[in-house]
């Protein structure tokens, strides 16, 4: 294997992420999350020598730091409304595009249940991901005319509901449950801005 084949730490990342929402974390082993990446094992634990739960970790933040990303972008340019169509677009492009077979990693992560006596890092990375997603979208519609009050629960109620439509989807087979929740949030959006 030459340089230019070793594998990257970011290529790792996302096999991971993308691995974790086909089968949540529980039911995917770090021997698996490589085998997807297309990367040895050994690779593996070089990047990620805590194992499981790190490289788990790094794809609850990668996923995070991408539709952020794609988030802010939109927000910035268009508006509470043009943000939430960018959200909404990007997770009906993983459904469809995967045949129903994958979701959100974040919410693959924060779904299991952890150990009594501790929270684990990926999911407390989790939270900080849900945090941020939320707060982009409360910053922008507080920017658009909503009340700090308002912004923070419409912020949340979005994050909440595409995340549960995602999961719908996944369930019944269909895109129908996103379509239907992306009318409400639409109204609710523009019902809560000034513009």
């Amino acid at each position: 294997m030459t340089t230019s084949d070793t594998p990257s730490r970011e290529r790792i990342v996302a096999g991971a992420a993308d691995m974790i929402s086909r089968r949540g974390l529980s039911a995917t082993s770090i021997r698996e999350m490589a085998k997807h990446a297309k990367a040895p094992l050994g690779s593996t634990y070089h990047y990620f020598p805590q194992g499981k739960q790190q490289l788990a970790t790094e794809a609850v933040r990668y996923t995070g730091e991408w539709v952020a990303r794609s988030l802010g972008k939109r927000l910035e340019a268009g508006g509470p409304v043009a943000g939430l169509d960018a959200f909404l677009a990007l997770w009906r492009a993983i459904v469809v595009d995967t045949d129903f077979h994958a979701g959100c990693p974040v919410l693959a992560v924060a779904i299991e249940e952890p150990p009594a006596d501790e929270t684990p890092p990926a999911l407390a990375a989790a939270a900080e991901v849900f945090d941020r997603w939320e707060g982009l979208l409360a910053d922008s519609l507080r920017a658009h005319g909503a009340s700090a009050e308002q912004a923070v629960q419409v912020a949340t109620l979005v994050v909440a509901a595409v995340e549960g439509a995602v999961a719908l989807c996944r369930a019944k087979r269909s895109i129908e449950p996103l379509d239907r929740t992306a009318a409400q949030l639409r109204a609710l959006v523009g019902a809560t801005t000034t513009g």
